[in-house]
């Protein structure tokens, strides 16, 4: 069983990343990281070195979470943590951040270029109330709202989300082959992604929704071969 996790990297949603993670009890726990993000995270390691782009949202990611009264990655920290309670290995799937945004600049239009750097300069002003206004159109239909971000930045639909959705599925469909219960924590805007890429494999998700309200009820519904392991102490 693969169950796929949607979090937001800036809302107070440990504590129940913790429980769903003790509840399943799986034998490894996936999360959206690389291993340069994982120590930025855990060790607040200096980020200067990242993209631009990286640094302006990872910017944005911090005001955003100190209105929600969390720190960005917490969720990440936390399902490490629950890792450890219940003796499961924690394995990082995701793309390299660096490589990822490089290909991205390459790719992109001088329009999209413009558009992203205009939206990631006006996303460090935005509001909580706006953050809210915007996840609810989001929650509202998530096909949807992936649909208009196709059609306004295809190279960022392409490469940060569909490009990841397949590597992380194929990682997640390697690492299935070996553990029988998995739980992986990743942005919501992946869940959908991932699940139609496991085609085969029994799976179920948690959406961001549900834990937010405290009611992580599932729903039931394949590059680089590396398999990224952090040491438990």
């Amino acid at each position: 069983m693969i169950t796929i996790v949607g979090v937001g990297h800036v809302f107070a949603i440990s504590e129940n990343v913790k429980d769903l993670i003790r509840s399943r009890r799986p034998e490894v726990v996936c999360l959206e990281l690389d291993p340069g993000r994982y120590r930025a995270l855990v060790h607040k390691e200096d980020s200067r070195k990242a993209p631009l782009q990286y640094r302006l949202l990872e910017l944005f990611q911090k005001r955003m979470a100190t209105k929600f009264g969390t720190e960005v990655g917490d969720e990440m920290v936390a399902a490490v943590d629950a890792a450890r309670e219940v003796g499961a290995k924690v394995a990082l799937i995701d793309m390299d951040a660096a490589m990822v945004f490089a290909r991205l600049w390459k790719r992109m239009s001088f329009k999209e270029k413009m558009h992203l750097m205009g939206g990631a300069f006006a996303g460090l002003f935005a509001s909580k109330e706006r953050v809210e206004k915007e996840l609810g159109k989001y929650e509202e239909s998530s096909d949807r709202y992936m649909e208009l971000l196709g059609e306004g930045f295809p190279s960022i639909k392409e490469v940060l989300i569909d490009d990841r959705n397949k590597f992380m599925a194929g990682r997640l469909s390697e690492l299935a082959a070996q553990h029988a219960s998995i739980v992986a924590v990743v942005g919501d805007g992946h869940v959908p992604g991932i699940a139609s890429g496991l085609e085969g494999s029994e799976v179920e998700t948690v959406r961001l929704k549900d834990l937010r309200t405290s009611s992580a009820t599932p729903s039931s519904g394949q590059e680089f071969t590396t398999s990224f392991w952090i040491r438990q102490e």
